[in-house]
């Protein structure tokens, strides 16, 4: 849903509680339409304030989010870098129903010389902005620039007053409606849906809200106005108890998921109109739920964009290789007449006497049956007795080093497609253009992927693995691919280090750094549900993770990257829970 102007406001209210006394103290500037303020606090507390003016995503929340910036810093972060570095907020406000926000800084100059400033964030469809105004009302510059060609009523750009959006003739402010406002409205309305009626008539509600306001007042969201029979009383009394709702700021975060977890939706109030057909799941703060529903998401898909060259090419590896083990397996299942062609050279051999030139089969008892039954052997009429018995011979002989051979290759087969579905698991949670980088560089180490000229002297920079701080206040370090869990767990862990991981399945080695004192019961279970988080398993509920100290983890001999044999171990059961592992990046 668009982040409507009530949603808004509930955002605000819930940054007003945190933010205000905070400085800017990094302003960064990862993607075209988004910027990232560093807040820094008293006692060196810090918070990142993302703000996105995307035409589809524009909104203002808190982050846990850690993005990739570009090498050089456009124009229009450097500019506020300028401007604002070490402003420390003073206050939010929103235009009444309104899709703004201006966050008023004060600043100082070289001189020191103090003023203030505001910070203008527009969502509003493709004409949203950043706005950077200064204390008299002039606007130093703009994410976006529109002309009056574009907007058709108002211009924003350097050097121009600055002047709210326009809000559209007709539509009114439901806070401030009355009964009779709303009822002189209501007796002009032409039959439509209800909800859109609504939409169209009333500012700061977004279609899903108007369709909940009508499914509590008719039990249905497509209910129309000519279908109405109580003149709009039901209708009223619905509206009134949203706007009493936003009135006493009894705003809920609630995210709209189906089945499997995916987000469809979010509200600041509990949403029915779905019934059964979503999950609706109420969220601890709405900076939480916006992080979840945007950022995660939007990061999924680019990366998704970015792997899928990666991906397919893992994939087609892992087909083409199951396919292949299947034929080998076949291979195998007909090399188990080995026996039997032995056997039937043997039986050759013992009867030699009982064949003449030209016989086309030999009757004779079995002794490798329990009771010397017959056997009938078929024989080539061409050939000698003694040739008959050499093409058994050799074809148990053929048969038995293919069978050796299948056996290595089959051995190695399951080996590297345990490898190659250990990679595909780690192309599915990558969480940045570094993680890619590092699986792209190992896929080339392994033979893979063809290495490109320029890698071939470009030396790329390798990641660190992912850290994290338990509530103990213990470092954990997790690997992001399986060259990094290798080097983390055999060369940079100390033999009195624990180990981690998810067992039986796919994902990171997991370590945590306690220097030879065994963790606590809570550092454990935070590495655990760790193991378990960055894990083929992340969308279960209870999985087992083996534990042990570093000194029992091998490396088995040809091992690909990322493999590991271990002994002496524990398991605990963890829950891959996204809430705890972002509470323990909070701890950094």
């Amino acid at each position: 849903m668009p982040l409507d102007a009530i949603c808004l406001t509930a955002i605000k209210e819930e940054l007003l509680r945190q933010i205000p006394g905070m400085k800017i103290d990094k302003i960064q500037q990862p993607e075209r339409d988004v910027l990232i303020l560093t807040l820094r606090g008293a006692r060196g507390h810090t918070q990142r304030l993302l703000i996105s003016a995307g035409a589809d995503d524009a909104r203002v929340h808190l982050t846990e989010h850690r993005f990739d910036n570009p090498k050089t810093p456009p124009m229009f972060c450097m500019l506020l870098r300028k401007h604002l570095s070490g402003a420390r907020i003073i206050d939010i406000s929103q235009p009444p129903s309104e899709r703004v926000l201006k966050f008023r800084l004060e600043t100082s100059n070289a001189m020191g010389v103090q003023s203030e400033k505001s910070l203008i964030i527009e969502m509003i469809g493709r004409l949203s902005s950043v706005i950077l105004v200064d204390n008299d009302g002039l606007i130093i510059d703009c994410l976006r620039r529109i002309g009056g060609d574009l907007s058709g009523k108002r211009s924003v750009l350097p050097g121009l007053i600055y002047k709210d959006p326009p809000v559209r003739e007709g539509r009114l402010d439901p806070l401030g409606v009355t009964a009779s406002t709303f009822q002189a409205l209501f007796d002009k309305a032409t039959d439509t849906t209800a909800d859109k009626w609504l939409n169209s008539n009333f500012i700061g509600m977004s279609p899903l809200i108007c369709r909940e306001i009508i499914w509590r007042a008719y039990d249905e969201t497509d209910h129309r106005i000519s279908a109405i029979k109580d003149n709009g009383a039901a209708l009223f009394r619905e509206l009134q108890a949203l706007i009493e709702k936003v009135k006493s700021s009894n705003f809920e975060p609630w995210m709209i998921s189906t089945e499997d977890g995916s987000p469809k939706d979010f509200s600041y109030t509990c949403i029915k109109q779905y019934e059964n057909t979503y999950k609706l799941i109420q969220e601890d703060n709405f900076s939480f739920m916006l992080d979840s529903f945007f950022t995660r998401s939007e990061q999924k898909r680019r990366m998704d964009q970015r792997s899928a060259a990666t991906l397919k090419a893992m994939i087609t590896a892992r087909d083409r290789l199951i396919r292949k083990l299947a034929i080998q397996k076949v291979e195998v299942n007909e090399t188990s007449k080995k026996d039997y062609h032995r056997q039937c050279g043997d039986l050759v051999i013992a009867n030699l006497h009982l064949i003449r030139k030209g016989q086309k089969s030999l009757i004779a008892e079995d002794f490798y049956s329990e009771n010397n039954e017959l056997r009938e052997i078929q024989l080539d009429p061409m050939k000698t007795p003694q040739q008959n018995a050499a093409v058994h011979y050799k074809a148990y002989t053929k048969a038995k080093n293919a069978g050796k051979f299948l056996d290595e290759q089959i051995r190695n087969g399951e080996k590297e497609l345990e490898y190659i579905e250990s990679v595909i698991e780690n192309l599915h949670r990558i969480e940045n253009e570094q993680d890619l980088t590092g699986i792209r560089n190992e896929l080339m180490q392994t033979g893979y992927i063809k290495i490109q000229k320029q890698n071939k002297k470009i030396k790329n920079e390798e990641s660190a693995p992912l850290r994290f701080i338990s509530s103990s206040g213990i470092q954990i370090l997790v690997g992001r691919n399986n060259v990094q869990n290798d080097k983390l767990t055999l060369k940079s862990a100390s033999k009195s280090d624990i180990w981690l991981h998810a067992q039986k399945i796919h994902g990171a080695h997991v370590i945590i750094d306690c220097s030879g004192i065994f963790p606590d019961e809570q550092t454990l279970n935070d590495a655990a549900t760790l193991a378990a988080y960055y894990s083929a398993a992340r969308s279960g509920t209870k999985v087992p993770v083996d534990y042990t100290y570093v000194k029992n983890v091998k490396k088995p001999s040809g091992g690909r990257p990322g493999m590991v044999i271990y002994n002496d171990y524990k398991t605990i059961i963890a829950s891959p829970d996204e809430k705890t592992v972002l509470k323990l990046q909070e701890n950094l």
